[in-house]
């Protein structure tokens, strides 16, 4: 078993139960437009929507700004609601940096790793990530928190492990595991700097893709049993 001093670990749907918060910030945000039954309505088509986006926003087809108000100006569009889809973005991003859950096994693994030195690197817009960070259990434990807003680049895009690794001042990848959820950004961004990876399939998805990350585990708490 090889030995990592470092970790990498994406953020939603790895430490924090992102399917959770963004259907509570959903629910709550058209509940201040008066359409409490907005959840039930539209989170279908808002979720068909939002992965097309996010598809597109990690083969830079469209900015992480322009995604934001998009996504809603589709779904008002398709839903023929008369509504500002940027101002309502931007009640939807506060409401959601308010949002904490975390994942079944994420406190414990996290601090059953604090002899390493560990790092998050996470698509998504800067204030929402680090509120989410600072108010919840995992407060002050990474040693950075490297935000694609932040640095201008989306996983799986070299330039945000550049980034990271100069913030950590890494100069051996060998010693380094990336850890995520997402086959396309987390594993793939990996792969492409020369890292390790490990693939969070807690769903025990079929990898459909050429990708083939150096560990796969399913639940969090597996990942303490690789690194000792």
């Amino acid at each position: 078993m090889k030995y990592y001093d470092i970790l990498f670990f994406d953020m939603d749907d790895t430490l924090f139960d992102f399917t959770k918060s963004e259907r509570i910030a959903f629910h709550k945000v058209f509940n201040k437009y008066n359409l409490s039954n907005g959840l039930k309505l539209y989170e279908k088509s808002y979720q068909e929507i939002s992965k097309v986006l996010w598809r597109d926003l990690e083969k830079e087809k469209i900015g992480l700004v322009e995604l934001g108000s998009e996504r809603f100006r589709r779904l008002f569009l398709e839903h023929k609601l008369e509504m500002d889809a940027v101002v309502f973005n931007q009640d939807y991003l506060k409401i959601l940096g308010e949002q904490t859950h975390l994942v079944q096994g994420a406190e414990i693994v996290i601090r059953g790793l604090s002899q390493k030195r560990l790092a998050i690197i996470t698509n998504g817009y800067t204030d929402v990530q680090t509120s989410r960070i600072s108010n919840s259990p995992l407060k002050g434990i990474f040693e950075h928190i490297v935000i694609s807003e932040s640095t201008g680049y989306q996983k799986p895009h070299t330039g945000i492990f550049d980034y990271a690794f100069n913030k950590l001042k890494i100069t051996n990848k060998s010693n380094v595991l990336m850890v995520g959820d997402s086959l396309t950004s987390d594993i793939q961004g990996g792969i492409n700097y020369g890292m390790d990876t490990c693939w969070f399939n807690p769903k025990q998805k079929e990898n459909n893709t050429s990708l083939k990350p150096t560990y796969e585990i399913n639940k969090l708490e597996s990942l303490l049993e690789i690194i000792k």
